[in-house]
């Protein structure tokens, strides 16, 4: 059984966005197309699919570290904010994006509210995990197998011989170090 942990990251991020945008539910709000995704980015996002990647960036990272709410998700999207001469400062992401992720992700299906040992957030629910580990599983059925190298044969012509070493050039042995001329 292939999980999330058995791919790599990027990829399964691309392809989690491309199954979000076929969600109904996971349309991106009208204001997406201008919004920066923290006080510490300059710009909005230069993606036009910067939602859905967004969304199923959440969605992995809720399905690795359990009961998150926005205070954690606030700071895992966080990034340093540039102040000129003064050092960088980290500033966390933007909250209003992850809260509204968060609420199509849940109004999808993908992931539920709960209370686990005193530790109150999301956590994915099992339609969610299969909808990663499906994704997840379709990668690595993709990926082409690698073929094992064959033995090393030695060529006829060369059979029996040994390779011949390289000569390094010969220096003198005793060789006295250059004097520098000091100038007044």
């Amino acid at each position: 059984m292939t999980t999330i942990y058995d791919v790599d990251t990027n990829s399964l991020i691309e392809k989690a966005a491309e199954e979000l945008k076929k969600i109904k539910e996971m349309a991106p709000p009208e204001w997406a197309t201008f919004v920066k995704t923290g006080v510490y980015k300059e710009r909005p996002p230069a993606r036009s699919d910067w939602w859905h990647v967004r969304c199923a960036s959440i969605l992995r990272t809720i399905y690795l570290l359990g009961p998150v709410g926005t205070a954690k998700l606030r700071t895992r999207y966080g990034g340093k904010k540039r102040r000129g001469y003064q050092p960088p400062t980290f500033k966390r992401g933007s909250g209003s994006i992850i809260r509204k992720a968060l609420q199509q992700l849940e109004k999808s299906g993908l992931v539920s509210q709960t209370v686990k040992k005193g530790h109150k957030g999301r956590v994915v629910t099992p339609k969610g995990k299969s909808f990663l580990d499906k994704i997840a599983s379709s990668m690595v059925q993709h990926v082409p197998k690698k073929e094992m190298p064959a033995e090393k044969t030695e060529h006829p012509k060369h059979e029996g011989k040994k390779p011949e070493a390289k000569e390094e050039p010969k220096k003198p042995k005793h060789e006295k170090p250059k004097e520098e001329k000091k100038v007044i």
